[in-house]
């Protein structure tokens, strides 16, 4: 294994990128509940 990190560690966790990517498919997911409900007609 491979001592050297992908990400450097400053002693807190970028969690900045994967909250982006949280929140995008969260709503991409309630876009697609809202059109198959027909709460939303597109």
């Amino acid at each position: 294994m491979s001592t050297e990190r992908p990400v450097p560690q400053s002693g807190q966790p970028p969690y900045t990128f994967r909250l982006i990517w949280g929140v995008a498919l969260l709503a991409v997911n309630v876009l697609v509940a809202a059109i198959y409900f027909h709460l939303l007609e597109i």
